[in-house]
């Protein structure tokens, strides 16, 4: 069996052990045989109906969620570093968690009420903004250029500055709403029901195809825009299906559980650390390690201060800072960042 299938198959086993350690663990423990009886329909399931109700409503659709967010960020990760071909890029580098997050303040302070497809009207916000945000940048990165990934870069640096900006003139204007702001802000998967583990499957899904399906013009791209265009790369097209599937992955992610950094930053490097550069192996792989790297945060998120529960976004930055300020100095010693 190929190295890298083989890599691929065993993280694929070993998320699905944290997912099954996920589902027993919380302020009221399940017994695992009693889990395992239950997920596979066997006769004489031994839970009571609390029990039943606990992991169908609450830990399940947590864990898929969990599950998707991570998966998703892996993957923008991927797409957003090999598109500035910059290690350090993330999937909130363009501006997407900041638009986001200007459309949930937006739907917050005015009330905002809509559903759709299971998704309330904090998360279609969340989607929308993040959306028309990488669009904006998308346009402005593209003024007068080729839409080249500096461009796109500085484009989506100045637009995350000015969101912000307008983010806390809104809190700061309405000061009745900051504690729910702040709460999205830093980011969640408690009180995702089944309704949002499918609309975020869906977007999912469509952001992971298009990517992959990008895998072998990914290789070439990462050897020049020159080099690329002379084996037939049209760039401007390549790099607007790269910016949609990266930003619809993005925002899925961003729509369920908030603002979560860092794990789009991590996940493509330990997936390339396992099974190398090639993208059909990397993007992959790399959904794996972020749901591997969010079902991990969010476990500890739920039991560091049980019975109470610390938002993700707070793990996941206190685990992913030191491994930025690691890569930042290896970066250094090798030549500067823009490489």
């Amino acid at each position: 069996m190929n190295r890298c299938i083989f890599v691929l198959v065993a993280s694929c086993v070993l998320l699905l052990v944290l997912a099954l350690v996920s589902l027993i663990v919380g302020p009221i423990p399940i017994r695992l045989a009693s889990v395992v009886q239950w997920l596979i329909g066997g006769d004489g399931v031994s839970l009571t109906s609390t029990e039943q109700a606990i992991l169908w409503e609450l830990r399940l659709p947590r864990i898929v969620t969990a599950c998707f967010v991570g998966g998703s960020l892996g993957i923008s990760g991927v797409g957003f570093q090999a598109l500035f071909r910059n290690p350090l890029a993330d999937p909130y580098v363009i501006g997407a968690s900041s638009g986001a997050a200007l459309g949930v303040t937006l739907a917050l302070v005015t009330g905002f009420q809509v559903s759709v497809m299971g998704l309330g009207g904090t998360a279609l916000a969340a989607l929308l903004g993040s959306i028309l945000a990488v669009i904006v940048v998308f346009a402005i990165g593209s003024v007068g250029r080729d839409g080249s990934s500096l461009s796109l870069l500085l484009a989506g640096v100045a637009l995350s500055s000015m969101i912000n900006a307008l983010v806390s003139l809104m809190m700061y204007l309405h000061e009745e709403k900051v504690v729910v702001i702040l709460a999205w802000l830093m980011g969640s998967l408690a009180d995702n029901d089944w309704n949002v583990v499918f609309a975020t499957a869906i977007a999912s899904f469509a952001g992971f195809s298009i990517l992959f399906s990008l895998s072998r013009a990914l290789d070439a791209f990462s050897l020049g825009d020159v080099a690329s265009q002379s084996l037939g790369l049209d760039l401007v097209r390549f790099r607007i299906l790269m910016v949609t599937g990266s930003s619809l992955a993005t925002a899925a992610a961003v729509a369920a559980a908030g603002i979560i950094g860092f794990i789009g930053l991590i996940a493509p490097h330990i997936a390339r650390a396992l099974v190398g550069p090639r993208h059909r192996f990397l993007i992959p792989m790399s959904a794996v390690v972020g749901a591997t790297l969010l079902l991990i945060a969010d476990g500890l998120a739920r039991t560091i201060v049980a019975p109470a529960e610390l938002p993700v976004g707070i793990v996941t930055a206190i685990l992913g800072c030191p491994f930025f300020l690691f890569l930042l100095k290896t970066r250094a010693k090798v030549g500067g960042l823009a490489s």
